[in-house]
């Protein structure tokens, strides 16, 4: 694996990704590397991040260096638990992704799409709205020697969802981004790929349609989940359509 926090982003980046990063990439790639550490995932070690220790001040770095108001979160700065777990599955059980196009909904570091490129995945596309994690999953990617194609936009309004695996970290945390998120991922069911979704105990993960696979205890930053570990799920979507 290679460590290099100087190693050139675009390497780990397919030619396709070129539409997910804006002019400004050259920036934000800056700015990802002065407020990160590369350094192994706690609960996940064969991987290393780009990983940031203070969420709040990160983010109002962010808006002034951006001269942003109403950015979002710089979730692309942490490893979660609810990726962590699904990474963690996907590396124990590289069957789930081997051979397949593979999506990374809501990607923000990467860690999920890296896992399968690693797992053998044919092709990985890391999605997500921010492009700071565009740039960082570029950063993650070329680090630790994985291919991805990074994708910036809103992919939930889609009438059809092309790939054979749909992976998703830590979707569950808010009513209105739950409620967007299952109906793309009941479309991908139907549509037959399989769903995987890590999941740490947020509110708004639906009882219906979803069976456990695997359960970890998760290392989390302290000053993001006010504890040292989270017990947290994989899950499969087995329904597409909630139960009557």
């Amino acid at each position: 694996m290679n460590s290099d926090p100087n190693a050139d982003p675009n390497a780990g980046l397919n030619p396709g990704a070129s539409a997910g990063l804006s002019a400004e990439s050259d920036e934000f790639l800056h700015f990802v590397r002065a407020h990160t550490r590369l350094r192994p995932v706690p609960g996940v070690p064969e991987v290393s991040l780009h990983l940031a220790e203070d969420a709040i001040g990160l983010w109002q770095e962010t808006e002034r260096a951006f001269g942003l108001s109403d950015s979002p979160p710089p979730f692309w700065a942490f490893a979660w638990a609810g990726g962590q777990a699904l990474a963690r599955y996907i590396l124990d059980n590289p069957a789930e992704v081997s051979g397949a196009r593979v999506i990374d909904l809501a990607s923000g570091s990467g860690l999920v799409a890296i896992a399968a490129a690693r797992a053998g995945a044919a092709a990985v596309t890391a999605n997500d709205l921010d492009p700071l994690s565009l740039a960082a999953i570029g950063c993650n990617a070329a680090a630790n020697a994985v291919h991805v194609t990074g994708h910036l936009g809103d992919l939930l309004a889609e009438p059809t969802v092309d790939a054979d695996v749909v992976l998703a970290g830590d979707i569950f945390y808010e009513r209105a981004t739950a409620a967007r998120m299952l109906p793309f991922l009941r479309r991908a069911r139907a549509g037959g790929a399989r769903v995987l979704v890590g999941d740490p105990g947020r509110t708004y993960l639906p009882p219906d349609g979803f069976v456990a696979v695997a359960s970890y205890r998760m290392p989390v930053p302290v000053t993001l989940e006010d504890a040292e570990a989270k017990q947290t799920t994989v899950w499969r979507l087995v329904e597409d359509r909630p139960s009557d």
